[in-house]
């Protein structure tokens, strides 16, 4: 028995997925609405809600804990950590519940696939959480020592999609090099080579592309001039950062698909934007060529955006595809990523790492 229980908790939701094997069986997102999460102060303050909501999902599809051979979580802001997939333990889930390195939903994940393990004695893992850094050591130098380049991004679905392209290559993931695109509400392009993201955009904190809410990298003596000019308190340029800007600031939406009707119905300016996020994209994946030093086996590009065949992915082809063939892999199969993680370690094809 290979069954095993995915759960991606998100800032509004949890996800749930049951697998067999590579079979996903059965999948729930669990809602949680404004008022159910409004007495909780912190994020770890939500943990035996979550927990009584997924026990509730798993009574009324008539399974047990008992019935699963392994639990994996969402990784969340844990240190900077190597890729792979990692066993859950006492020092992980004291520090996501500390918020040591900070807060976010996913730190939720570990703490409750914990529980789970404890209660079973079935072993509870994270798979390649969004604080992966592989990053070459060139990588790391800004033009400041006071700033270095950190690796914050898509981790789990890029590496996953990476090893779904490596596949159809009939190679291993370790023997391909990769430009990896992830397009949803935050945008992160990585440098994937042999098996390690070795250069990619901090996709939280204001590096790269803009997004359908992130406003990506500035111009920044106008950021630092507005910072200073008394018009915005520290929160509101935070927020113009993260959450108000890229699509939100231009456009009024963060939804891409809402864009794409703009677009279609002849908004030129509305085009224009969502053209150039397309631009900024390209050449961000461009820029990815050079630690990979112009051996590309594919660019890949995946992320909500990437269901758009019409607009996005239509104008980044045109741009890049004279680098590599361009591989298409929409949306983020978390729950699918999280669970095939488990699963190589548990067929022993993967050693788990140990959190130190």
């Amino acid at each position: 028995m290979l069954k095993i229980l995915a759960v991606n908790p998100g800032s509004t939701s949890t996800k749930i997925a049951i697998f067999d094997g590579e079979k996903e069986i059965k999948s729930q997102n669990l809602y949680h609405s404004a008022e159910e999460l409004r007495p909780f102060r912190h994020m770890a303050d939500q943990y035996q809600f979550r927990v009584d909501k997924i026990n509730a999902f798993l009574k009324d599809t008539d399974y047990t804990l008992f019935d699963f051979a392994a639990f994996v979580g969402r990784g969340g802001l844990v240190k900077p950590v190597q890729g792979g997939t990692y066993i859950v333990n006492d020092l992980m889930v004291k520090e996501l519940k500390e918020a040591k390195y900070g807060e976010h939903a996913s730190n939720l994940g570990a703490m409750i696939v914990d529980e789970f393990s404890k209660l079973t004695g079935k072993p509870a893992f994270i798979v390649d959480p969004v604080v992966v850094d592989e990053l070459d050591d060139i990588a790391r130098i800004s033009g400041h020592p006071d700033f270095q380049r950190k690796s914050i991004f898509h981790a789990l679905n890029q590496k996953a999609v990476a090893r779904k392209a490596a596949e159809s290559l009939e190679k291993r993931y370790e023997e391909c090099n990769f430009i990896v695109a992830h397009m949803g509400g935050g945008i992160s392009v990585g440098a994937h080579k042999k098996g390690r993201v070795v250069d990619v955009n901090n996709a939280l904190d204001g590096d790269g592309p803009f997004s359908p809410e992130r406003s990506g990298t500035l111009p920044l003596t106008s950021l630092i001039d507005l910072c200073y000019s008394g018009r915005y308190t520290f929160e509101e340029m935070k927020r113009k950062i993260k959450g108000e800007g890229g699509l939100v600031a231009h456009l009024g939406t963060n939804n891409a698909v809402d864009v794409q009707k703009m677009v279609d119905g002849g908004d030129k300016h509305a085009e224009l934007v969502y053209h150039a996020m397309a631009y900024q994209i390209s050449k961000w994946i461009g820029r990815m060529v050079v630690p990979l030093e112009g051996n590309v086996d594919a660019i890949i590009l995946t992320g909500g955006m990437a269901y758009d065949s019409k607009h996005m992915i239509k104008w980044i082809k045109e741009k890049v595809s004279y680098i590599a063939p361009v591989m298409v892999f929409p949306g983020g199969r978390e729950e699918e990523a999280l669970a095939m993680g488990a699963l190589r370690v548990l067929r022993g094809e993967e050693q788990p790492k140990n959190y130190a």
